[in-house]
């Protein structure tokens, strides 16, 4: 479906508008087959920044996946021609999701060739998965 993109939260979820008209109730997306790291993780905010920089404002085709847990809307984004999941991890601003990307097949490759060069996250000694992030500091909440 052709959305607009209204807002950015971070490395991989947006929320878009996909009426025409506005009118619509926003939905808020999570970019299937990637993790991205969260804000306040090294290489969040630049993930977050080359999101707004591909989708901020402008036409996105979501197609939905599922709802994940927290009621978003998982999809496969293309913001103009650029597939953001594609984008992300090779500007070595997202981790592929393997458990998410079996029909991303092209996904694992770019990793690895980002990892390879030391693009953007890669470029550190021993970048923390988001997931693992998530669960070393929101135990300690």
């Amino acid at each position: 479906m052709l959305c607009f993109v209204v807002a950015v939260s971070d490395g991989d979820t947006l929320t878009a508008r996909c009426d025409a008209s506005g009118a619509s109730a926003p939905i808020k997306v999570r970019i299937a087959a990637i993790d991205a790291p969260e804000r306040k993780q090294a290489y969040g905010p630049q993930a977050r920044a080359n999101l707004v920089h591909l989708c901020a404002r402008q036409q996105a085709t979501i197609e939905p996946l599922a709802t994940d847990a927290y009621g978003r809307t998982v999809a496969n984004v293309r913001c103009g021609s650029t597939d953001v999941a594609t984008a992300q991890v090779s500007a070595g601003l997202a981790w592929v999701y393997t458990q998410y990307a079996k029909n991303h097949p092209h996904l694992p490759a770019l990793q690895r060739q980002a990892r390879e060069s030391g693009t953007g996250l890669w470029s550190q000694p021993r970048p923390l998965a988001p997931w693992d992030y998530r669960r070393r500091y929101q135990q300690r909440r």
